[in-house]
């Protein structure tokens, strides 16, 4: 606390303030000018980078979007194993038949976890995390697809409609 305290001493409110924030130019043109060549700039480094750190940050943005899936409570038709499984691929730059050969998988089974005709194995979803040498552990990929099979459970009233011929008796409260 005592250092902040100093701080606040030596300098104003404002002086801090503006130590922190950094306003562009007031100026129209200039404001034009500075934002055309912060567009120069990103395109320079963005040619400059390797095909191997556009495939890192290619990578790192889908699991950022997993992750960010998993941690929001809400739940979301779209965004489901499959979506995510294509993502994976499509970011690698590869083929659903060469990517099935890698990971030792039919590429029709594949194609039916993609388009959601066919849940995953526990195989399969061991063999993405060996395949990403582990940056997207298995537990995630569990967790994408319990995630989907929430969303199925809540929303989708004939899955219980067809199990009730299976139950001879059931409580006959509710708590």
């Amino acid at each position: 606390m005592k250092p902040q305290k100093d701080i606040e001493k030596k300098h104003t409110n404002k002086e801090l303030a503006a130590s922190i924030v950094f306003p562009g130019p007031q100026n129209l043109r200039d404001r034009e000018d500075m934002l055309s060549a912060l567009k120069e700039i990103r395109k320079r480094k963005k040619q400059e980078q390797t095909d191997d750190s556009k495939l890192i940050a290619q990578l790192l943005q889908l699991k950022f979007l997993m992750e960010d899936y998993l941690n929001d409570k809400a739940l979301n038709q779209h965004l489901y194993f499959g979506y995510f499984l294509k993502e994976y691929i499509v970011r690698l730059e590869k083929k659903y038949k060469q990517f099935a050969e890698e990971i030792d998988v039919n590429p029709t089974e594949l194609s039916q976890i993609i388009n959601r005709h066919r849940n995953p194995t526990d195989k399969i979803i061991y063999r993405l995390e060996i395949h990403s040498n582990r940056n997207f552990p298995a537990i995630m990929w569990f967790r994408i697809l319990e995630k989907q099979r929430e969303y199925e459970l809540m929303h989708d009233a004939s899955i219980v409609n067809s199990e009730k011929s299976h139950v001879k008796k059931q409580l006959s409260f509710s708590l």
